[in-house]
């Protein structure tokens, strides 16, 4: 039965990656006059200030990250982490879910660190990082009641759809030691050793804090980016950074539940869609989310560039050091 899944997948996200470039490009092709009557501009100080915000919130990943990998028996220099978490991150573009964490694993091990610790360590990262996304829209949700194209139908349950997107975020806190034993699980149903660990309430309140945090600076990322991009008076300013800085997270964490994309791609361009439809031009939408996804992923191949470099350069100079025979 795996073995079928798999094979169907293997055929199935292309095909979701084709579907969902003819939709952005349907959606482009389709709203051409408005994007070219829209005021683009290509503001400097904004587009520094989204490199700054961007940087910061991968700081913040990689010491989640290297702090969950430390809990688990793995400890990592932090540049090390940093290397490894950039050499690794291009890899997410390739069709496959797979990629990522195997990469993390292989590069890891360079450093003796157990293929478990990593695995698990991701898996509870991203599990953190997910359920941080949970306050962020309840918050906005409840503050603004927009629910972007879905409000007609939405709007009147907020009361109700509130506390649920709350809940699993209460679960886990009550009971912390579930996450490990949910990661465990998967490591059993991959034939790993599973690993042991405490996470208290405590902990994981803070790690989803900072988790929280970093989902902040990523919204504010964008909202720079958008602005960037365009020509908007102060009011609209204030009027839009709410919903930019909300719409990052919900928008990114749909994208990665759908697991049809390489990333999201087409999902999460959906989801923006959705969100932000009522107060900026679809196709303007469009185009940002396209912009922002561009704007992460030349980041992160210059990061690569540079993990890669720095990486040649200490091991040129580990022999450099090495005593000659």
């Amino acid at each position: 039965m795996m073995a079928i899944a798999r094979r169907l997948l293997k055929w199935v996200q292309p095909l979701m990656v084709a579907v969902a470039a003819l939709f952005i490009a349907f959606l482009i092709v389709g709203q051409w006059q408005a994007l070219r009557q829209h005021a683009w501009q290509l503001h400097g100080g904004w587009l520094a200030l989204a490199t700054t915000l961007l940087l910061a919130a991968w700081s913040l990943e990689i010491a989640i990250w290297r702090h969950l990998l430390a809990l688990l028996g793995g400890h990592l220099p932090l540049d090390v982490a940093g290397r490894i978490w950039f050499l690794s991150a291009v890899v997410r573009y390739i069709p496959g879910n797979i990629w990522h964490p195997l990469s993390m694993t292989v590069y890891g091990q360079r450093w003796g660190i157990r293929p478990e610790a990593t695995v698990t360590s991701i898996a509870l990262y991203q599990a953190i990082i997910l359920l941080a996304v949970a306050p962020i829209a309840a918050l906005y949700f409840a503050l603004t009641g927009n629910w972007g194209l879905l409000t007609s139908s939405l709007g009147s349950l907020t009361p109700g759809l509130v506390p649920l997107l709350l809940a699993p975020v209460a679960l886990f806190l009550l009971r912390p030691q579930w996450l490990l034993h949910l990661t465990n699980w998967g490591l059993r149903r991959l034939g790993r050793t599973t690993l042991e660990t405490r996470l208290s309430s405590r902990r994981l309140c803070w790690l989803l804090t900072l988790a929280a945090g970093d989902w902040l600076l990523w919204g504010g990322c964008f909202a720079a980016l958008t602005f960037g991009l365009g020509d908007y008076s102060a009011a609209r300013l204030a009027e839009l950074l709410p919903h930019l800085v909300a719409a990052y997270p919900i928008a990114y964490a749909v994208g990665f539940l759908s697991l049809l994309t390489p990333s999201g791609f087409g999902v999460r361009e959906g989801a923006f869609l959705v969100l932000l439809a009522p107060l900026l031009d679809g196709a303007v939408v469009t185009v940002i989310a396209l912009a922002m996804r561009l704007f992460t992923a030349v980041g992160e191949a210059v990061m690569a560039l540079l993990s890669l470099l720095m990486e040649r350069h200490q091991a040129a100079h580990a022999l450099g050091l090495a005593p000659r025979k």
